[in-house]
């Protein structure tokens, strides 16, 4: 008995599911699109068309940056520097080595004796939750500035970010991080993306009400809500997505300041990239295993969107995977493929002109807070050629052992950075 190919893959696409799959693949990233534009646009109107300083007025709690820094030698005193420039009146700064085996404790050691800076120097590390954790007790002040130890913010961030925390509903505000380190091209991508799908997506979920995540390189929190929820959770392997929704699920306000800027750097390598995402993948994935049954309660219904949507972006991920897989194995056979084809067609280009215009909109949202990113949207037509097919593939891979594995409470996720030059 032979193994007919071209009869199997007829069956399979002649299939009712082959067929509703197909739908879905096709209409959900336009769907998606035109919503997150719309809803981005809302935002804009609404929260952020008046480009102006917020004023202090009567209300300046005091405040504390805190950032665990872990084998950051290189960019630590960059860091220090641009924390001790920031404009606020009430400002304390702490820093905890995390057991690091570089020189980045000597770095920061010069600005701790001159009562500049104050240091925790855990002699063990335990990852980047277990430093905050440790030393979120330790500090004085009502809100809590959270940065990576390799990212610089802008003087005014606090300024930006504080005046929020007046409603007591504000548990924490999340910032707009820009991409400092853009020399090669997957740099200049990054710069689009964080433009163009994550700043716009904040932007659309505060229109929804509830956020995907706070920003790991920039949150400000009210001290009396991180306790309240909880601190941060070691084992997760995503800490920020699973505060984020830990404050949210107790009803906190979660906002987003697209003028709080903080300048990160991103990995410049694909093996750097690859590495990160798979994480972020993995930390979505624990995420909606352990919170994601008590989202889906009447109580928490305002989390729906975000639930639904981070699941149907998981699915359109295997789809592009195996719809990939599958048309290969079809064009290969010999088999024209049912919704296919090696030309771009009518529907193809569809999806990739919603794509770039998402990307436009992003871009012109955010070029009064980065002058240089409408030069990086000459890069933007790669973004849906490659990006897509390097994070649906990362998706594809990585979250299925964050839904299944279930995690052990207590059990850090430790650091692991990616060093590079860029």
């Amino acid at each position: 008995m032979t193994f007919d190919v071209v009869s199997v893959m007829e069956a399979i696409q002649k299939n009712f599911i082959y067929l509703a799959a197909l739908v879905f693949f096709a209409w959900y990233p336009i769907f998606s699109s035109a919503l997150w534009v719309f809803t981005s646009v809302v935002f804009f109107f609404r929260c952020e068309r008046r480009h102006e300083p917020v004023p202090e007025g009567d209300y300046s709690p005091a405040a504390t940056v805190l950032m665990a820094a872990f084998n950051e030698e290189e960019h630590i005193v960059d860091t220090i520097k641009g924390c001790l420039a920031i404009d606020y009146p009430k400002c304390e700064i702490v820093v905890v080595n995390d057991g690091s085996t570089d020189a980045t404790l000597e770095k920061i050691k010069p600005f701790a004796k001159a009562g500049m800076v104050r240091l925790i120097d855990k002699k063990m590390n335990e990852g980047k939750a277990m430093a905050l954790n440790d030393a979120i007790p330790l500090t004085t002040g009502e809100v809590i500035l959270i940065i990576d130890a390799d990212a610089v913010p802008d003087k005014n961030i606090l300024k930006m970010l504080v005046p929020h925390f007046r409603s007591p509903r504000v548990g924490a505000v999340t910032g707009n991080p820009r991409v400092v380190n853009r020399r090669s091209l997957l740099g200049k991508m990054q710069a689009i993306e964080f433009t163009s799908i994550v700043s716009l997506q904040r932007r659309g979920a505060r229109v929804w009400g509830k956020l995907l995540t706070m920003s790991g390189v920039v949150g400000a929190f009210h001290r009396s809500a991180l306790f309240d929820a909880g601190l941060f959770s070691p084992e997760m392997v995503t800490e920020d997505i699973d505060l984020t929704w830990k404050l949210q699920l107790k009803f906190y306000d979660i906002r987003y300041e697209p003028r709080a800027i903080v300048w990160m750097r991103v990995p410049v390598s694909l093996r750097g990239l690859w590495r990160q995402r798979r994480r972020w993948s993995m930390g979505l994935g624990q995420v909606l295993r352990r919170h994601g049954r008590e989202a889906f309660t009447w109580k928490a219904r305002r989390l729906w969107p975000v639930v639904i949507e981070s699941y149907l972006s998981i699915l359109w991920a295997y789809a592009f995977v195996l719809f990939t897989v599958l048309w290969a194995v079809s064009y290969a056979a010999g088999y024209p493929p049912i919704g296919a084809s090696p030309i771009p067609n009518y529907w193809g280009m569809l999806i990739g002109t919603m794509c770039l215009f998402q990307l436009l909109v992003g871009v012109l949202l955010d070029k009064r807070y980065d002058r240089r990113l409408p030069w990086y949207y000459i890069v933007a037509v790669l973004y849906p050629l490659i990006y897509w097919m390097l994070m649906a593939l990362v998706t594809f891979v990585s979250t299925p052992g964050g839904i299944l594995r279930s995690t052990k409470a207590g059990a850090p996720a430790r650091w692991k950075p990616v060093r590079e030059v860029g």
